[in-house]
């Protein structure tokens, strides 16, 4: 007794505080999740789930105790007879193989010792039980094991452990799974089930021995599940929604706001802004997108050509219900056999929803492939034929007659599964991005900032700085009715000569398509994108008037040229800054600051962080105006929001209003189409397709088809879509054919209607479903006037010559067409044309 206190006193200055287990943190990966709780991704070298006590299963329990400690809740501690058996071992054999290590003695160990085995550490070993015992309950001694011990695969305690190996909640486990758990403990690499399947058996039945041995299981379930096969594989972090850019932007707002020590272990949960429906929406349409611009282009070949033979062994029979097998003869090659092809498919990785595929026979029109799975799998006429040879961005080969144009045997191919067959395909080399949000908070709904984020992390939504085309005129027009425009001024649509003495050349900006038609009115000009009205319209307003009204919606000065092109879109932004812009357009003129992260909450699920966005609010604008009017309570009822948090007005609700409904003429054009009088706006595709009235956009391409925009609003919703090359010196082209819906033939330069507008429509088609419909209902401040079409005054006709106009109040004409001077005024109620 007397050594052993000397010995506690000699080692008792170098022994740790063990109350700190009471507070203890244990090392958790950061986890980001959606706005409605779907797990994006997991950042963190130790996978830990923390799990109580109360949760763990019985059985799992009686499995680690029976394996590890038998008599733990006998014990202080330390287990004399377990300490009696392992000197014995030690003096009869020399050898220390038997630990006599408690559960508490290796919590001891895990949280404050090392794993060398010297009698010292042992003796610490020892001591430190003995205060833990006295610390804590023998429940939090074992929920502290079951969360801290390493069982392989990066997975850290019985939670992580459940996943890692079977992909489920602990709670979900069998006793098989249960026993091979508890056996990894103590050779976590050696008994690992996925890595030493074998092995894992072994030891997964002794564990399932030792239970029998205490009388936890029966003779029944012992036999059962000691003849259950191994079921265990690796899974990956139960990842529910593909956000990969959204997970790294959120990663990057972790490490910069906690480090990245902390970050990654402080087991932190990150709500995101992003609404899973949206984002998968987003993530389709972007995909959709660029495979139907590689399509338009061309087939640039296979990945690569394995051999030139028939096809593969005849044993392997096509799953494809139409053909049975192929009809050509099959000859096996010896130098491919279906071990090899299949081992070549395991090599190459999917990309995003592309699969690598061997072609195995070419028939006439069909085709037949092996796919990773061995199976035969035909690729039909229509999956194959759009696959003109690719020349250049801006040439295709003639429409192929047959699969063999195409295909030959033993090409490795992508293919890709669409709705009602399998299809050739090809991983494009054209990039794109769309983000939408909230236009009343800035509440990011979906983000994809690339096509594969695998293989280029570069997030075009935030990173990529493109001129802006088309896309910059709604905030020219914007500034011209600040000063004195309306949407019935007429504009010269003429020709443009500016002689530039300090290059000694002319500068002639054109209209695509080059066609002139005189003074038009804004509206229109708008609507077609008129490129010799926007830049007119830019000169009413002066360069620096235009760039100040630029700079009031987010976009930088540096990034603004100081000369006319300002008007076409030389200037350069990212999605991100676009989207913000047409979002004040959305909601009545405030200007909202786009955010990713709504909350950050602590493993204990304690609110750490919450966003605190600055809302648009016009009842609120309104009410703080006048709030001398009001009695505190009546004001706070109005507007429930706090001032701070409310986002700056940098339009008036009238001059937003009027740019949002000429964004809508973009879409649905103008006039009366039964009388002849009727145009198309520039996105004419998107009302083909989304067959609903409130909703708005506009189209944008530069010079040479580098960059291609459009940006629009539905509903509680703003999104702006964008394709172009990475490669700032590539165009994106012409296409010589491809189907487009009712309209026949897309051909001709790519363009922003073209080009990224599908990928906007498809996204606003499905995100709107279900939504109701939004009121054209003009605010306070704006009126309505019959006007001429011609020259944009007052119109006493009611007839395909005249229509309403929205004006501001005091804006409007006062002044009736000359040809109308002396009829009658015509009155009538105002109709569906303008409401």
């Amino acid at each position: 007794m007397a050594g052993i206190a000397g010995l506690y006193f000699w080692v008792a200055p170098t022994l740790p505080d063990v109350a700190s287990l009471k507070t203890v943190q244990l090392q958790t990966p950061m986890r980001i999740y959606s706005a409605d709780g779907k797990l994006i991704s997991q950042f963190g070298e130790k996978r830990r789930i923390p799990v109580r006590y109360e949760d763990v299963p019985a059985q799992l329990v009686d499995a680690i105790l029976a394996t590890e400690d038998a008599r733990f809740f006998e014990h202080k501690g330390v287990d004399p007879i377990g300490v009696v058996r392992a000197a014995v071992v030690l003096i009869t054999t020399g050898r220390k193989s038997q630990g006599a290590s408690t559960i508490t003695m290796q919590v001891a160990r895990n949280f404050f010792l090392t794993r060398e085995k010297t009698y010292i550490r042992k003796v610490k070993e020892i001591f430190l039980a003995l205060k833990i015992e006295q610390l804590l309950s023998k429940e939090q001694i074992l929920e502290l094991y079951l969360n801290r011990s390493f069982l392989g695969n990066r997975a850290y305690g019985v939670g992580a452990a459940a996943q890692v190996y079977y992909g489920k909640e602990v709670s979900e486990l069998d006793l098989a799974q249960m026993a091979m758990i508890a056996g990894l403990p103590q050779a976590p690499s050696a008994a690992n089930p996925i890595r030493n399947p074998q092995r894992a058996i072994k030891r997964r039945n002794v564990v399932l021995g030792r239970m029998l041995e205490v009388g936890s299981i029966t003779e029944e379930e012992y036999e059962l599940a000691r003849l259950e096969p191994v079921s265990a594989r690796y899974h990956g972090a139960e990842i529910e929604l593909s956000a990969p850019y959204v997970a790294e932007m959120a990663r990057d707002f972790m490490v910069q706001r906690y480090g990245e020590e902390e970050a990654y272990t402080g087991g932190y949960k990150v709500y995101t802004t992003i609404s899973a429906k949206a984002q998968g929406m987003a993530q389709q349409s972007v995909r959709d997108n660029l495979y139907a611009y590689d399509r338009r282009h061309g087939y640039r070949g296979p990945i690569a050509s394995l051999w030139q033979m028939p096809e593969a062994p005849a044993d392997d029979e096509p799953t494809e219900s139409a053909q049975a097998q192929p009809q050509t003869k099959v000859t096996e090659d010896p130098t491919w056999t279906r071990e090899q092809i299949l081992e070549k498919l395991a090599s190459v990785t999917p990309v995003e929803d592309l699969l690598p595929a061997v072609v195995t026979g070419v028939e006439e029109k069909q085709a037949w492939v092996m796919t990773g799975d061995g199976q035969h799998r035909l690729i039909p006429w229509e999956g194959l034929n759009w696959a003109r040879e690719y020349i250049s961005d801006t040439r295709q080969g003639p429409a192929i007659k047959g699969a063999a144009e195409v295909l030959s045997r033993g090409d490795l191919i992508w293919v890709r599964e669409e709705p009602d067959h399998l299809a050739l395909a090809q991983v494009p080399e054209v990039s794109s991005a769309l983000v939408a949000m909230h236009p009343d908070t800035g509440a990011i709904q979906a983000l994809v900032g690339g096509y594969d984020f695998r293989n280029n992390q570069y997030n075009r939504v935030t990173q990529a700085k493109r001129q802006l085309g088309s896309n910059i005129k709604p905030f020219i027009y914007s500034a011209a009715l600040e000063n004195g425009y309306t949407l019935a001024t007429l504009v010269n649509n003429a020709p443009i000569n500016q002689w530039d003495r300090s290059q000694g050349t002319a500068w002639r900006p054109k209209n695509s398509p080059d066609v002139y038609t005189g003074p038009t009115r804004v509206r229109k000009g708008l609507g077609q994108s008129v490129n010799v009205m926007a830049v007119r319209t830019l000169r009413h307003v002066g360069i620096d008037g235009a760039i100040d009204q630029l700079q009031k919606f987010g976009f930088s000065r540096n990034d603004l040229p100081r000369n006319e092109s300002l008007a076409l879109g030389s200037a350069v932004a990212t999605p991100l800054e676009v989207v913000r812009g047409f979002a004040t357009f959305a909601n009545g003129g405030f200007k909202v600051d786009p955010y990713i992260i709504e909350r950050v909450d602590s493993a204990l699920d304690q609110v750490l962080y919450q966003s605190q966005p600055r809302i648009a609010c016009g009842d609120c604008q309104k009410a703080l105006a006048q709030q001398t009017e009001f009695e505190e309570n009546s004001l706070a009822a109005i507007c429930p929001i706090p001032e701070g948090q409310l986002a700056p007005a940098i339009l008036s609700p009238q001059v937003a209003f009027l740019i949002k409904d000429t964004l809508r003429s973009v879409v649905w054009g103008g006039g009366d189409w039964s009388k002849g009088t009727g145009w198309n706006g520039t996105a004419w595709r998107a009302s083909q397709l989304i067959k609903r009235r409130d909703i708005g956009g506009k189209t944008g391409t530069t010079n040479e088809s580098r960059d291609t925009w459009f940006s629009g609003y539905g509903p509680g919703i703003v999104a702006t879509a964008w394709v172009g090359f990475d490669d700032h010196s590539r165009e994106l082209g012409r296409t010589a054919w491809d189907n487009y819906g009712p309209r026949g033939q897309i051909t001709g330069a790519e363009s922003g209607a073209k080009t990224a507008g599908p990928a906007w429509n498809q996204f606003m088609y499905h995100y709107l479903e279900g939504v109701p419909g939004e009121s054209r209902t003009p605010p306070e401040g704006v009126v309505t006037a019959r006007i001429d079409l011609d020259s944009g005054k007052l119109s006493r006709r009611n007839d395909h010559s005249s229509m309403f106009e929205f004006f501001i109040a005091g804006t409007e004409p006062t002044e009736y067409a000359e040809s109308q001077q002396s009829e009658q005024p015509v009155f009538e109620q105002e109709t569906e044309e303008l409401f």
